[in-house]
């Protein structure tokens, strides 16, 4: 049986966040696999009420995991490494990366209380890491965070080139520009570039993208033009802009006061990494609470209106002794990502009755994106020359985009959303198989499938209601004729202005007097009867079926 080279998402395409991709190389089936990236989306209150983090449901590498020889990690960002810690048990498998995402890799693992003995530490290409059939290489792109990465997948089927998230920026900051040099070699080496499986984030922006270097300018000529306290927030994770941000401050006379643990630990792990030198010195929130206001900056996490972050917590009032007051300076020096709109609009709008000054970087003046635009992902089609394309980190509308780019330059390409696997071996991509996919749930402490019902049994109390029904049967099995209903999320009264739960309970007492031996013997039964004449009554009383729980008591007799 021939050998094959297949491809297969199992979060990431079809939508931005956790990202989870395979490889695969040998016999159908029988392929040797490894992993690149294990990340992680954010809960929102509207699907998923009360979940911290969602990630790929890893069920299909787990039956296969004797399959699988190594997980590559391609950079820092929480959508690529922050599952690592919750889903290595289910793989348990070496785990690479570079210096930068390895200590935030060990924090993900230490915190899960997992070992780290399988973290290893890699230099970037010409080094090369043996896993299986494959022979990978780590290769400096330019993103938003440190010591981002493509890998280099050669397989005995052709070179695969894995962009990770990057953008083409020569003046990055902090971290590796992009070398097109290199790039040139890559493309020219042994047979060329066979696949690549390209970031699609930014394919609907029609310019150029601009470096990091140049917001230094806008963002000094920000600061010294503020009279009063300055505020600025972006993604803990964006160093470069930290530093900018830090800078700008630093030249303005103000005092830098980082606010946020995320933001600390970026910045404590780039310094220690080697990654992140000359950052400016900053002062703790109780020195800058005694400055005057015109002499203090803060820098602050929260850019994508996170509740429990240090902007939303600014924007309710005093936080760490520090308070926003009227004439003081917000800066967003990011984008919202789509789908925390809502947040940053509540926390804008808190900030704005206080008379807080706010600004963006919507315009593109304070901020500049770390993902290829359109022209810069045509130009490394026309680089890298690969015979196959295959559009991966966007939604389904980013990854038929992409898929189009690259046909009308003559290059095949397919959209492969989660759980679509390719074959890449020949000259054009083929789907040969679906595997079923899905979501976990970081609920509290614990793992959960989205299908497993807690998620959709906590949407159904939030929009229709709760209602707990005790009944007592006596030792004769004859029930008590007193029901006993507490309701949760349900007006108290109903129609006539009676109490909802009396309601309820008489006509719950009727029932219990006219039942028959069959029923009142059948838990199932009577737990039944009790649902719907509670449902029916409440849906005629205030219009709503509320989700029952019924408890049915049996007193046995001495």
């Amino acid at each position: 049986m021939a050998e094959r080279l297949i491809y297969l998402p199992l979060g990431g395409a079809g939508e931005i966040g956790m990202n989870a991709y395979v490889y695969g190389y040998g016999q159908p089936g029988r392929e040797r696999l490894i992993v690149v990236d294990l990340g992680v989306t954010f809960g929102d209150m509207d699907s998923a009420p009360g979940i911290d983090l969602i990630m790929a449901d890893v069920a299909w590498l787990e039956a296969n995991r004797d399959r699988i020889d190594a997980i590559f990690i391609t950079h820092g960002h929480e959508d690529h490494v922050g599952a690592l810690g919750l889903l290595w048990p289910k793989l348990q498998k070496p785990v690479h990366c570079r210096r930068f995402t390895g200590a935030l890799a060990r924090l993900k693992l230490e915190e899960a209380g997992q070992p780290v003995d399988q973290l290893h530490i890699h230099a970037p290409r010409p080094a090369v890491v043996t896993a299986g059939p494959f022979r990978v290489q780590f290769v400096p792109v330019s993103h938003s965070i440190p010591e981002s990465s493509a890998l280099i997948i050669d397989t005995p089927a052709g070179r695969i080139v894995h962009t990770g998230d990057f953008k083409l920026d020569g003046t990055p900051v902090v971290g590796e520009a992009f070398d097109p040099i290199l790039w040139h070699e890559i493309a020219n080496e042994g047979q060329g570039v066979k696949v690549l499986t390209c970031d699609s984030t930014n394919v609907f922006s029609p310019h150029p993208g601009r470096s990091e270097a140049v917001l230094a300018n806008p963002l000094l000529d920000f600061v010294m033009a503020q009279k009063q306290m300055v505020v600025a927030t972006t993604f803990a994770s964006n160093i470069a802009r930290l530093k900018t941000l830090a800078e700008a401050g630093t030249a303005a006379g103000r005092k830098i006061c980082l606010l946020g643990r995320a933001m600390r630990r970026m910045v404590t792990v780039g310094v220690e990494t080697g990654v992140l030198t000359n950052f400016p010195s900053f002062i703790g929130p109780e020195e800058a609470s005694e400055l005057p206001r015109d002499k203090v900056m803060l820098i602050v996490t929260g850019s994508q209106g996170e509740r429990r972050a240090a902007s939303a917590q600014l924007s309710r009032g005093r936080y760490l002794g520090l308070q926003l007051k009227e004439g003081d300076s917000f800066l967003f020096s990011s984008r919202t990502i789509p789908g925390n709109e809502r947040g940053v609009i509540r926390i804008m709008n808190a900030l704005s009755e206080m008379g807080v000054d706010l600004y963006d970087g919507d315009d593109g003046t304070y901020h500049v994106s770390g993902h290829a635009n359109r022209p810069d992902i045509e130009a490394v089609h026309e680089l890298l020359k690969p015979q196959i394309v295959i559009p991966m980190h966007g939604e389904h509308m980013h990854l038929r985009a992409h898929a189009k780019l690259a046909q009308a330059r003559g290059i095949p390409a397919a959209v492969a959303t989660n759980g679509t696997m390719l074959d890449l071996t020949g000259t054009t991509p083929r789907v040969v198989d679906q595997v079923d996919t899905g979501r976990l749930y970081l609920d509290g402490t614990r793992l959960i499938g989205a299908m497993d019902g807690v998620v959709r049994d906590r949407i159904r109390m939030a929009l229709n209601g709760h209602a707990m029904v005790s009944v007592i049967i006596d030792e004769d099995d004859t029930p008590l004729p007193d029901a006993w209903v507490e309701l949760s999320g349900l007006p108290e009264l109903g129609r006539a202005g009676v109490p909802l739960a009396r309601n309820i309970e008489s006509e719950l007492a009727d029932l219990l007097d006219r039942a028959d031996d069959r029923t009142v013997m059948d838990d199932d039964r009577l737990e039944e009867a009790i649902r719907k004449i509670t449902r029916q009554v409440s849906m005629e009383e205030i219009g709503k079926k509320p989700e029952v729980t019924v408890v049915i008591s049996r007193l046995a007799a001495e």
